[in-house]
């Protein structure tokens, strides 16, 4: 019977600090996503359409995604981003490439002359892109896309973060486009 115990306790051991059983790599994200939300923000309910493409480069990959906002007066407002990302120094995290250095280098934005600060986490089925805005009184802003595989696309959790509180927070499926 203390065999048997001990083999469960060395099964939970071993998924314990085996990690993620399913680690995704950057291809697996490629293609188009479509999808809409409806969410809570300021006491209103929203509704945006969304979308996200990803497609590998020479040296990367790029995120493009557009949000569409329906505002209740009838009028909408679209919002469209590219960027660049390659790889950093370290595992699975990407800098973006959006400016380009001295020597043509592509290279991150500098979030103290007001510019956002991005980069790219891939973890376990997760493709997260980060933007640090830092304002002119030194508070600051993270917005966080978290994309996760599903079957048939992905699972999209776009936060807004103050250097206080979660200020947004929107949840939808994007289905991939064939």
């Amino acid at each position: 019977m203390k065999l048997l115990a001990l083999r469960h306790l060395w099964f939970l051991m071993a998924l314990v600090f085996a990690g993620p059983l399913f680690a995704a790599t950057i291809d697996q994200f490629e293609g188009s996503f479509e999808g809409s939300a409806q969410f809570e923000y300021e006491g209103e309910v929203q509704r945006r359409d969304m979308s996200t493409e990803i497609s590998m480069t020479k040296d990367g990959f790029v995120v493009s995604w557009t949000s569409v906002s329906y505002k209740n007066d009838g009028r909408t407002k679209a919002k469209t981003y590219r960027i660049e990302f390659v790889p950093s120094e370290r595992d699975d995290i990407y800098k973006s490439a959006m400016a380009k250095n001295l020597f043509g280098k592509a290279t991150p934005l500098n979030p103290l002359a007001g510019e956002p600060f991005v980069w790219a986490r891939l973890e376990g089925e997760t493709l997260t892109v980060f933007s640090l805005y830092i304002d002119e009184f030194g508070e600051y802003e993270v917005q966080e896309f978290h994309r996760t595989l599903i079957d048939g696309g992905l699972d999209l959790l776009f936060r807004r973060v103050d250097s206080e509180a979660i200020v947004k927070e929107i949840r939808t499926v994007l289905r991939r486009v064939e």
